[in-house]
């Protein structure tokens, strides 16, 4: 993608790029982040361009070797930090980026963790333990949630973080439970192995099974267990913040419902929420949030 643009990139034309990346890639986030006020959404795509592309490189460039994957990453990393230093950019994902970081005053030490969650994948086939797992989900998943709250802007960030970075791990352990079969093509397990022997199962059968089961069921319940704790979170955000990531939470836990519905089986198909149904859920927790905020304002001014 980077310097694949025949000449120079407009900031409007890269926030357009990471618009369309999100809108293919990661659709829950694109519908969800609609339900944020319009000059926010385009810094979430910007986000959300910058995680795509580097995961892009680390599993979607086909046959290429780990040794120039790294390099890529490397380079994107190194041409990132440069930029920032710059205050601009002119890479088509960057750029878009960049004005993010500096209009929102961003640690460019989320990135950091970012990439190196993003490393560990070019060599880490398999964790452990829960804690050795939380490792990796620290720059795969709790810096994204660290990244968003300056944009979600909550009146206590501090209060806020815990929920912030438990919505980013329960996030990911769904995707990790949904995309089992998919991670085992690329010789991954992003379950903690102390599990999996606990529960019996052997990653080489992939059919649902007592230990499957055993093991699924395990998992489910932390999920459940950090998206009781990102409710929390989601409670301390203004009510425009609020109604778009309890959106996407919503839509997340319906991944698990679905994981259930279809007997534990993500191995014939992937779990998913169809759009008709992201659409529904967005505008009836948007709607609901236009009616609190019409009932606080009649509040205010009987009180006033």
């Amino acid at each position: 993608m980077t310097g694949s643009d025949p000449g120079p990139v407009t900031l409007q034309g890269s926030y357009d790029l990471c618009r369309e990346l999100n809108r293919r890639h990661g659709t829950t986030y694109y519908w969800a982040a609609r339900l944020l006020p319009r000059v926010k959404r385009h810094h979430v795509h910007a986000l959300y361009g910058f995680c795509r592309h580097a995961d892009d490189i680390v599993d979607d460039l086909g046959p290429v070797p780990v040794d120039v994957r790294a390099k890529a990453l490397a380079d994107l990393g190194a041409r990132l930090f440069e930029d920032l230093d710059a205050g601009r950019s002119d890479d088509p994902v960057l750029k878009a980026v960049v004005h993010t970081v500096r209009a929102f005053d961003l640690d460019p030490d989320h990135f950091r963790r970012f990439l190196r969650s993003m490393e560990m994948d070019l060599t880490v086939t398999e964790y452990e333990t829960w804690d050795d797992l939380l490792e990796y989900m620290d720059g795969s998943a709790a810096v994204i949630g660290e990244l968003m709250l300056p944009l979600l802007e909550p009146l206590d960030p501090d209060a806020a973080r815990p929920g912030a970075i438990a919505l980013g791990h329960a996030f990911q352990l769904t995707n990790f439970l949904r995309d089992v079969a998919e991670d085992l093509d690329r010789g991954r397990v992003y379950l903690p192995m102390e599990d999996v022997r606990a529960a019996g199962w052997d990653p080489v059968d992939r059919c649902v099974s007592p230990a499957w089961e055993r093991l699924a069921r395990g998992q489910i319940d932390r999920c459940r267990r950090l998206y009781a704790e990102a409710d929390r979170g989601i409670a301390l955000l203004p009510e425009e913040s609020a109604a778009a990531i309890l959106a996407a939470r919503v839509l997340y836990g319906e991944i698990l419902d679905r994981i259930e519905a279809a007997g534990l089986d993500v191995f014939s198909a992937r779990a998913r929420v169809p759009t008709a149904r992201k659409l529904a859920v967005a505008g009836r927790i948007q709607a609901r949030a236009r009616l609190r905020s019409v009932a606080h304002r009649q509040r205010r001014r009987v009180r006033g």
